[in-house]
């Protein structure tokens, strides 16, 4: 009991009563050696009831309420603490409020407790003394009278409100001082002139700047690389020269010409040819055709009948030879690869590209979204990637395989977010959650609607069901449970205190609770609301 009371701010002591006339006796007294944490003491002779506790900083304290308890009639008395005020109740009716110096309930762990004596010599009280509680709970005094449900916040909400309120006001503070900060830095920023650039294989471009890139033109333009395919027009050669692709450029320009054995050949080309006595001589177009030394050619590996003669080199190469390995292959640069062929090699356009020029030496990604070449079927959304496209499901919709969709039912398959007393209605493209009768709130969260609401701190768990704290009842927690009429109690003892036995009279043998008292017989039971 007393390790549930240690360091609380708010709570409240509860006792039925009845003291005999001019009595002056102890109620409740938690102390330590000699000093009182709290003592409750009702003084017959001098009609005051006194409070005597012990404050944070050390000092004995006492709080006298002129009121008579001491009169032979039952009262209804509660003592209720809430950090700086306390509040006393005597059958049900504010009697005095107060505001007092802070307790201190830092209670050592060997400390002492005695129902209806000081100690083992002074403070009797005379009478009879039931439902002793202590209740560790804000405004602990409805538990006794339920009619005085709270209808205001209790000291120690006002003190946490103010708390928060001082800590908001920090944060507030905290936060225009940063936004002050970063005012000052854009203004600063106002007059900077933040230049962008652009990045492509490796080279850095400034903003606006254009280059070629094979056969595209791209420009920097807002930070981004943006690139056009190159038109190419039909170049007007004279007649000395004819249109040829040279190597780093995209489209054809006038080479100088050939003319050899009645055919025209361009700058840089080669053609094998045999003389009278068959040995080959091997030229090549340089302005015009010159003879080239032949080097000495490798001995073949393949048979004879496996032998292929070629029309730009005077040695023979074996069937199935690898042309692309050699340097005479063609320079296959952008989105293209190499092709052996017969006698020679060429380039080809990758998969989902095609060719910017006719020797397919370049080539540019085809859109097969734009295009209608996907193969992306209903509930999908084609997405053009690098030489391919993806098929994206619509919301709602969950993947079959690479090209279709199918409706994603997540009321079936669990995956909503309908609280568990909600109903998950499946739509096209999601789905939505509705509360059950008997539940109130979005469907994402619900909770149980009780008419009339739980009363007395109860707490709606199903539809029209409250769960009552302890000392309630009824279908709304409305009615406090009956605690018995003039008698004596079930003999108690609290955790860590001492039973005790009491003086008075008793004219008959009654009932509490189903157990029998006797004549003379006092007892205490301690309560565990708020606990």
């Amino acid at each position: 009991m007393l390790q549930k009371l240690r360091d609380k701010t708010e709570f409240t002591v509860l006792a039925t009563l009845k003291q005999e006339r001019l009595n002056s006796g102890v109620l409740l007294s938690i102390h330590y050696a000699e000093h009182r944490y709290l003592e409750l003491e009702s003084s017959g002779q001098r009609n005051e009831i006194c409070l005597h506790y012990r404050t944070r900083d050390q000092r004995q304290h006492t709080e006298v309420f002129p009121y008579s308890l001491a009169d032979d009639h039952w009262h209804k008395l509660s003592v209720a603490f809430s950090v700086s005020h306390v509040v006393l109740h005597v059958d049900c009716n504010r009697i005095y409020e107060r505001v007092i110096e802070n307790p201190s309930m830092d209670i050592p762990s060997d400390t002492t407790v005695w129902l209806g004596q000081r100690n083992q010599a002074h403070g009797y009280f005379k009478g009879i003394m039931q439902d002793v509680q202590l209740v560790v709970m804000p405004q602990g005094y409805i538990s006794q009278c339920p009619d005085l449900n709270r209808t205001c916040p209790t000291c120690n909400d006002f003190h946490g409100l103010v708390q928060k309120i001082m800590e908001l006001q920090d944060v507030l503070a905290k936060t225009s001082s940063k936004l002050s900060r970063a005012e000052e830095q854009m203004q600063g920023l106002d007059g900077c002139y933040c230049e962008r650039s652009c990045s492509m294989n490796g080279v850095l471009y400034r903003e606006d700047e254009g280059w070629t890139d094979g056969c595209r033109n791209c420009s920097c333009y807002n930070g981004t690389v943006q690139c056009e395919t190159i038109s190419c027009p039909p170049p007007q050669c004279p007649p000395d020269s004819a249109p040829a692709y040279v190597p780093g450029t995209c489209c054809k320009e006038c080479q100088p010409v050939c003319l050899f054995r009645g055919r025209v050949y361009v700058e840089g080309d080669l053609k094998s040819v045999r003389d009278s006595s068959g040995n080959c001589l091997l030229f090549e177009c340089q302005h015009s055709m010159q003879r080239v030394e032949n080097a000495p050619c490798p001995e073949l590996t393949c048979p004879e009948s496996e032998h292929i003669t070629l029309t730009d080199r005077c040695c023979k190469v074996c069937r199935g030879h690898h042309f692309c390995v050699e340097g005479h292959s063609p320079s296959c640069v952008e989105n293209s690869e190499c092709v052996n062929l017969e006698a020679g090699s060429c380039c080809s356009c990758k998969d989902g590209y095609r060719a910017l020029r006719d020797d397919s030496a370049y080539c540019g990604d085809i859109d097969e979204c734009a295009e209608g070449k996907h193969y992306c079927r209903e509930n999908t959304m084609c997405v053009n990637t690098p030489g391919s496209f993806m098929c994206i499901c619509h919301t709602g919709y969950i993947r079959i395989d690479d090209y279709s969709c199918t409706e994603h039912d997540e009321c079936t398959t669990g995956l909503h977010s309908c609280d568990e007393n909600a109903i998950c209605f499946n739509t096209v493209g999601g789905h939505s959650c509705s509360c059950k009768p008997g539940y109130v709130g979005n469907g994402s969260v619900c909770r149980a609607l009780c008419d009339g609401l739980c009363q007395n701190g109860g707490s709606c768990i199903n539809p029209d069901t409250c769960t009552c704290q302890q000392g309630f009842t009824g279908k709304r927690c409305e009615t406090g449970k009956n605690t018995g009429g003039e008698g004596r109690g079930i003999q108690g003892r609290s955790e860590g205190g001492r039973g005790v036995r009491g003086r008075g009279r008793m004219g008959r043998q009654e009932s509490y609770r189903g157990r029998m008292g006797r004549q003379g017989e006092l007892w205490v039971e301690w309560g565990r609301q708020g606990s």
